[in-house]
Order: structure tokens, then C-alpha cells, then sequence
């Protein structure tokens, strides 16, 4: 950073670092210090910059607004409306992180608190599994509807925070220069977050995060990912039997899992989309309606039925088919951009490298998580997500990561 720095230029730039770092521990925190930071950026004179994905996100929003004006029940949607405010982190980010020195602390600075967080999460599951045994329970159908948190107030949230937190860590392990120094900290954060997420029982998590981890594994050292079997064998075999019973219920569901609900929720988003394939029912629809929609004589397993558990279901109902598919070429935008980025860098470790690879996995984990869980509509997932994604394009900005002598590894 430049010395010469206008106070409010500084302030912008650790407001931003602060909001981006304490979405792991703390929404209220996250959205006072995202408002300081906008407000602390406009005073500071420095350009308002947004990443080339600003097209398809313009149509984005506007798509969200037309669904909501077409739909006859504004005051419905409006949350979904004051949810684009967290849209801003890509534009404090972009705007004001503009030091790849403080971009690669900022990565750390996650792990750190995804690490604290899945620390509380592990006292949680003791207290919880402690808690079954008072009550003469059986602990698996007990602690499925009782899962951690860490400091969310959702399970899906807390593993998809921690999921994220974890990929760019691996990322930065993986790819990026000089990781030597303090590596045995990094190392044992990851190996918290990892169990953290396995504690949290989120089968949606589990299974993005091994693919996006494959992916990261793949391009660091390919022959490893012939071990990958072997550890998640390890992994089932060494688990509380909580755990394996969890990952059993991927195939045999038992009677507290969430199979068949799912089920239900697909089949009655897509009798929306039918319904409503253009502009939806508008921001919050599923949610009011679903009653209207939902197969008659079915019998509803328990389960959440406030959204459909699939993010292409979710937003295809409530904002129509186009606008669903604006937010795939969004998506997939990024991952077009980051992997043109990659093949112009020379071999070798750099944090441009660990940026784009760890963007990218963190986009493939959003979209397989998003197959069962609407893990975009979550404020705290999402303004988290924004960061990640705004961090990669400053890694393509030459101003900010010019390119680095490689390192070999």
C-alpha cells in the first residue's frame, strides 16, 4: 500500500478487509462494517470499479426487479429486493483491495476465523451428543435435526462458510508462493475446518467440497488423486458412528433424513417453472405458494419447505427461466474468465494461480451444492462467495497482481 494514501482511501481499504473477514463470525458485524466501508470508499475519491461480469449481473438484478413488479405481491419479495445490498461486496472489494498483499491475508485471515468457528462448532457436537445421552436418545436421529452451527444460525450455512473458507485455503497450500513460513498453522486450520464440516453432517457440503477439492488436487499434484478413495475410507471407518450412519443415508435414507423431501420440493418447483416459465412467481413466490403448487395426495416427509433446495429450481421459479439462465452465464463467466487468466501465467507457484484455481473450485462447489440446497439465497454464503469471486479478478488486474518471478512447487 502507498503511504500517501488518503485517510479515507486506508479506511476503505481495512473496512473492506474487516467486512469480508468477519462474514464467518458474525452477519450484523459483516453488514455495519459493508456500509462503513461503501461509505468510506465514496468519500475516498478512488474509482468505483466493478469486474466484467457487471453485464449479466445488471440483468440479473434488473430480471429480480421486473419478476417482482409482474408478480402482484410486492411485499412479499421486497427482502429479496434489500438482499441485493450485499451485491456491494463486489464493489468495495474490487474497488478498495486493490494490493494482492492484502487479498492473500485476507484468504488467511478466513481461515482463521472458519477455523475458530469450527471450534465451537466441535464443542456444539460434544454438548449435543452429551445432550442425547441425558435424554436417552438415539444420537443419529437426535443430532440430524439439531446439527452445529458454529456462529450461524443454520447448519447448511455454517458448512457452506466453512466449505469456502477451506477450498481457498487449499488453494493458497497448493499454489501459492512462499506458504512455508507458519505452514503447520495453516495446515492445522484446515484440518479443523475439514472436521468441522464433516461434524456437520451437510451431505450437500460433503460432496462439493471432495469435488472441489479433486479439482484443486488435480492440478497441484495429479497421481494424488488416486488416494482419494483411500481417504475417504479412512475418513468413514475413523468416524463416530454418527458420521457413518450420515454418510450411509446417501443411499439408504432413514426416516429423519431429507431424500424424499427434497423430492417433493423439485417436483412442485418444477409445476412452477410450468406455470410461470417467463417471469415466475416473483422473489419469495415459492415460498408463499407452494401449497398451490405441491402435488395433491403426496405425503410430505419432514423437512424445510420455505424454498426448493436447488438453486436452477429457485430461481427459475421466483424469477422466470431467462433470468435463471443470466445467473448460469454469470457463473460460468467466471469460470471462463479465471481459466483464461490461468493459462496466460507462467509455470510455477503464484498467488494469481492460487486465486483463480481457488475461484474456480469455489464456483463448482456453489453450483453441485446448489443441485440440493439454495445455498446463493443465504446473505452470509453469498457475500462471502462475492468476495472470493471479487479476489480473482483483482488476480487478472496488472495493477494489482503484476506478474510474479514464478516459483517452482
Amino acid at each position: 500500500m502507498n503511504a500517501s494514501e488518503s485517510f479515507p482511501l486506508r479506511a476503505a481499504r481495512w473496512l473492506t478487509f474487516a467486512n469480508a473477514a468477519t462474514i464467518l463470525l458474525s452477519i450484523a458485524a459483516y453488514e455495519i462494517l459493508l456500509a462503513l466501508a461503501l461509505a468510506a470508499l465514496m468519500l475516498s475519491g478512488e474509482p468505483l470499479r466493478l469486474p466484467r461480469i457487471k453485464l449479466p449481473l445488471a440483468l440479473f438484478l434488473a430480471g429480480t426487479i421486473v419478476s417482482l413488479l409482474a408478480s402482484g405481491h410486492i411485499a412479499q419479495g421486497l427482502p429479496q429486493i434489500r438482499k441485493m445490498y450485499v451485491f456491494c461486496e463486489l464493489l468495495v472489494v474490487f474497488s478498495a483491495l486493490r494490493d494482492v498483499r492484502m487479498i492473500r491475508w485476507l484468504v488467511l485471515t478466513c481461515a482463521g476465523f472458519a477455523s475458530i468457528s469450527g471450534i465451537r462448532g466441535m464443542v456444539q457436537f460434544a454438548e449435543k451428543m452429551q445432550q442425547a445421552r441425558q435424554l436417552h436418545r438415539d444420537d443419529y436421529s437426535f443430532y440430524v435435526g439439531e446439527r452445529i452451527t458454529g456462529f450461524m444460525s443454520h447448519w447448511n450455512t455454517f458448512s457452506e462458510l466453512e466449505m469456502f473458507a477451506l477450498i481457498m485455503l487449499a488453494a493458497y497450500l497448493f499454489f501459492a508462493p512462499n506458504v512455508r513460513q507458519r505452514i503447520w498453522i495453516w495446515l492445522l486450520s484446515g484440518g479443523i475446518i475439514l472436521l468441522a464440516i464433516l461434524l456437520a453432517e451437510t451431505r450437500a457440503a460433503w460432496i462439493a467440497t471432495a469435488l472441489a477439492g479433486l479439482y484443486l488436487i488435480w492440478f497441484w499434484r495429479r497421481w494424488m488423486v488416486l488416494l482419494v478413495p483411500v481417504l475417504i475410507a479412512v475418513v468413514f471407518f475413523a468416524s463416530p458412528h454418527v458420521i457413518r450412519d450420515r454418510f450411509t443415508s446417501l443411499v439408504h435414507a432413514k426416516g429423519v433424513d431429507s431424500n424424499e423431501f427434497r423430492l417433493v420440493t423439485w417436483w412442485t418447483g418444477v409445476r412452477m417453472i410450468e406455470a410461470h416459465p417467463l417471469l415466475g412467481l416473483g422473489p419469495e413466490g415459492p415460498r408463499y405458494q407452494f401449497d398451490q403448487y405441491a402435488p395433491v395426495g403426496v405425503d410430505r416427509p419432514e423437512g424445510w419447505y420455505g424454498h426448493l433446495h436447488n438453486i436452477y429450481l429457485q430461481y427459475a421459479a421466483e424469477r422466470g427461466i431467462p433470468t435463471m439462465l443470466i445467473l448460469m452465464w454469470m457463473l460460468f463467466q467466471i469460470v471462463y474468465d479465471f481459466w483464461r487468466g490461468l493459462r496466460k501465467l507462467p509455470p510455477g507457484r503464484s498467488n494469481q494461480r492460487f486465486l483463480l484455481h481457488g475461484g474456480i473450485a469455489v464456483v463448482f462447489a456453489t453450483l453441485v451444492d446448489g443441485l440440493f440446497e439454495y445455498d446463493l439465497g443465504t446473505s452470509s454464503v453469498l457475500s462471502l462467495f462475492l468476495v472470493i469471486v471479487a479476489c480473482g479478478y483483482l488476480a487478472l488486474e496488472k495493477d494489482v497482481a503484476p506478474v510474479e518471478a514464478s516459483v517452482a512447487g
